[in-house]
């Protein structure tokens, strides 16, 4: 597709690659940070992407010193940040996008953020000229650094056509699934899987070692089978080796449990299982291993 004026707002493990694979996909980018240094490094490390000889139809990058002043200009807005608060600074806060994007502008939210910040930023973009779609992400600073993220969307149909096209170039599966606030809720979906998988894989790698058996050989022929899964493929040796300083940290994954149960209240829906794995995670919290990969589920059971 021909070159899209875009600005993307958060430079974390995940934004940072996904605005590189943007920039390399030939769209002009201008990227803050809320550690500006941060920024200048991004732009520094991805220089080689950008030609100026050709910056008529080659791919060009800056940095700006507030959201609004990076939106100025932008079709499309991409976002990820921490938590609904974080969302709602750098959207429509006094210095956030909603100041400068012209009417017909699209912001893209990667956060993993509540369906109710969805719905409300949604409605504000509304009354703006504006659209807003909730994208948050599944597949991991891995898979944003591959360029082969899920991105589960809500909100306005023309709007997700519009911006499919850039999403793609740092996923391999955009989703649109409803209205505003359908992408997060198919992203706690997610979640809830997620946190099942990795509490079995634990107890089932920790019972195999207590019963002494040769765990890697174990996880290469079970992987084979029925039992197998992305986590058990991708965490299973490392869980055995006692490996967690990598990956999704365990203090994000309480954070994106926490909006998974608030919602289950909401909603009147029953997630046992998801309440005690949360529990889990916060004691393997209060081991010292917030930072940790959250397959360190398994040092509890050690």
């Amino acid at each position: 597709m021909s070159m899209t004026r875009v600005a993307f707002i958060g430079l974390g493990n995940m934004g940072a690659p996904m605005a590189a694979h943007l920039l390399r996909a030939g769209h002009h980018v201008t990227v803050h940070n809320r550690t500006a240094t941060r920024a200048q490094a991004w732009l520094n490390e991805h220089a080689d992407a950008v030609t100026p000889a050709r910056a008529q139809t080659a791919a060009t990058a800056a940095t700006a010193a507030t959201p609004a002043e990076a939106a100025r200009g932008a079709a499309v807005v991409f976002t990820c940040v921490g938590n609904d608060d974080d969302l709602r600074e750098v959207v429509s806060g006094p210095q956030g996008v909603f100041q400068t994007l012209q009417p017909g502008g699209i912001v893209v939210d990667h956060t993993t953020a509540s369906a109710d910040v969805a719905r409300e930023l949604a409605a504000a973009a509304r009354e703006r000229g504006l659209s807003f779609i909730d994208a948050p992400v599944s597949g991991g600073n891995v898979g944003a650094i591959n360029g082969v993220l899920t991105v589960m969307c809500g909100g306005d149909a023309q709007a997700f056509a519009q911006v499919q096209p850039l999403i793609a170039a740092f996923a391999r599966a955009v989703t649109h699934l409803g209205d505003s606030g359908a992408g997060q809720l198919a992203k706690m979906v997610n979640q809830i899987c997620v946190g099942g998988v990795l509490q079995s894989l634990a107890e089932a790698l920790a019972f195999g070692e207590k019963a002494g058996l040769d765990m890697p050989r174990v996880l290469d022929v079970i992987s084979q089978g029925a039992a197998s899964s992305w986590q058990m493929v991708n965490r299973g040796p490392s869980m055995v080796k006692g490996e967690f300083d990598f990956g999704f940290a365990v203090d994000w994954m309480r954070k994106d449990l926490g909006l998974v149960l608030g919602e289950a209240r909401r909603l009147g829906a029953r997630v046992p299982a998801t309440a005690l794995i949360d529990q889990f995670y916060a004691d393997v919290q209060a081991m010292g291993g917030g930072r940790q990969d959250t397959s360190s589920l398994i040092r509890r059971l050690r």
